[in-house]
């Protein structure tokens, strides 16, 4: 029983920092029912293009794919992208339903890890960015880029 899966990064949504400005975020546990946690354990999850939302006092996850597990039984779910359970406290979904029915807010899965064998989903509270603010910290990002690429040559030359 060792302990090599420990906080291992299984998906990852690349995009969500690029769409939203994230504000907070919340680990949470899944709900996962069969063999989807094998399938998450070998990485076949994708979290690119799915939500969360919460409804009836209970958070979800929506179009989150997990792979079938190739070598599983007849408890293999037959929906990879149906909506997953999302284990939160009721303090931190009522706060959550508050914060995301502000304008332009909404609930961004961040990626998907293994935390002390279970499986965890990292979610933000993100605020939509327009397109000239991702322009913005894309220029940002450049000039950070730009000046680390001239100290390098700078400490090149003094040598």
């Amino acid at each position: 029983m060792g302990k090599k899966h420990d906080d291992k990064v299984l998906a990852q949504n690349k995009k969500a920092s690029h769409d939203y400005f994230i504000e907070e975020t919340y680990e949470c546990g899944m709900v996962l029912s069969g063999t989807e946690i094998k399938s998450l354990r070998r990485g076949k999850a994708n979290i690119s293009d799915s939500f969360a939302t919460i409804r009836n006092g209970e958070a979800f996850i929506h179009n989150m794919h997990i792979s079938p597990f190739e070598e599983g039984n007849r408890f293999n779910p037959t929906d990879p992208t149906r909506a997953r359970k999302l284990l939160l406290h009721k303090q931190q979904i009522h706060k959550l339903l508050g914060e995301s029915k502000r304008d332009g807010y909404t609930l961004v899965p961040l990626k998907v890890y293994i935390k002390n064998g279970y499986a965890k989903l990292l979610i933000g509270l993100g605020r939509g960015k327009k397109l000239y603010d991702k322009r913005d910290t894309e220029a940002k990002r450049d000039a950070a880029r730009d000046i680390q690429r001239a100290l390098r040559e700078r400490q090149k030359v003094a040598r």
